[in-house]
Parts: C-alpha cells; sequence; structure tokens
C-alpha cells in the first residue's frame, strides 16, 4: 500500500492510502496524477529555461573568445568550429612541445592508419583506439568540408574514382586536417615561421 500527499485548500494536507495507481483526492472529485505532466509543467517554468539559455549562450560566448585566443588561425579554417578548437586543445594539453609530429598527435586521435591488407590487397583500416571525442570533432570537421568545401569536393572525386571507399576517403581527410591542426596548435610559432 502506497501512501500519498495531498495538498488541498479545503481538505489541508492529509496521507491518503492508495492501492495500485496513485490517486488523490482534489475537493471532492478523484483524479489520477500522471508523473509526466507534473513533470512536463515543471520543466515549461519560462524563467527558469531563459536563465539556462541565457547562462549557456554566455559560456559558449567565452568559450570563443578563449579559443580565439589561443589558436586564432586555426578559427579561420573551413569546418573547424569553436567547439572543434576547444576539443583540440583539451587534447594537446598545456604543454603542445610534447606533440613531437603529426603521427603523435594522428595517433592520439585515432586517425593514424592501421595496415588491414590480405592477400593481394594492400590498404589501410580505421583506427578505433585515440580520443573519442578528438577523432568525432575531426569527423565532423571533414563532413562539413565534404559538403561544403570545393577543393575537398574534387579531392572526394578523385579518390572516389581510384577506387576509394568514403569511410577510406574520410580517414584520410581525417589525416589532413590532423597536419592541419598540429601545424597550428603544436608547432612552435618561431618554428612555424621558419618553415
Amino acid at each position: 500500500m502506497r501512501t500519498f500527499t495531498v495538498l488541498s485548500s479545503s481538505i489541508g494536507a492529509r496521507a491518503i492510502p492508495v492501492k495500485g495507481h496513485p490517486w488523490t483526492i482534489s475537493s471532492s472529485a478523484l483524479i489520477r496524477i500522471n508523473p509526466t505532466i507534473l513533470l512536463l509543467r515543471s520543466m515549461l517554468r519560462v524563467p527558469v529555461w531563459v536563465a539556462l539559455h541565457e547562462e549557456i549562450q554566455a559560456h559558449e560566448v567565452e568559450l570563443e573568445r578563449m579559443a580565439r585566443e589561443k589558436a586564432p588561425e586555426l578559427m579561420k579554417s573551413h569546418g573547424i568550429s569553436t567547439q572543434t578548437v576547444a576539443e583540440m586543445l583539451i587534447l594537446v594539453g598545456d604543454n603542445p612541445e610534447r606533440i613531437k609530429s603529426e603521427a603523435a598527435l594522428a595517433k592520439l586521435c585515432g586517425v593514424c592508419p592501421i595496415p588491414a591488407s590480405s592477400g593481394k590487397t594492400n590498404r589501410m583500416r580505421l583506427n578505433k583506439g585515440g580520443n573519442r571525442q578528438a577523432n568525432a570533432a575531426l569527423y565532423r570537421v571533414a563532413i562539413v568540408r565534404m559538403r561544403d568545401d570545393e577543393k575537398t569536393k574534387t579531392y572526394v572525386t578523385r579518390r572516389t574514382a581510384e577506387g576509394k571507399t568514403r569511410r577510406e576517403i574520410v580517414r584520410c581527410l581525417k589525416r589532413y586536417i590532423v597536419r592541419e591542426i598540429h601545424r597550428h596548435l603544436c608547432v612552435p610559432p618561431t618554428a612555424a615561421s621558419s618553415t
């Protein structure tokens, strides 16, 4: 037997024992309380959602400011958003010089090629290791570039004509994007300007 507390102006607060479904007395009628409706009513309080929305926007503005401060050239690249730069900055960490090569960054992101040859076929496959959030961010950049960037569309057309599958093309694109990110985030400014 369950006990529910009922609040009513005419009856006052009382505990009412109920078997099975949650029923309560409001004035003189029996009304079934639907927990989903109660949850939706509490969620539809406009001031709470407005405050949360404003807080999210303030955090997004601050995140964009920090990303532009740390990697202004990378933010100008096609398809790379604030979230992608933030994810890469988290991956690289406080000491970007520890990542000596683009291959090391590719290994951290899980986009380094792994040989998957058998018999007469000679091909590479996707790496299932590495930081999955960074890999997902690179995937989003690759898809945006495949959709909108003319140079990338030309590259995809050429690789498709060579017989590559879409997965293999995306893997190659992610590796190119890692090269670009490594050049902007991991190479010290003096070395970047001399090359």
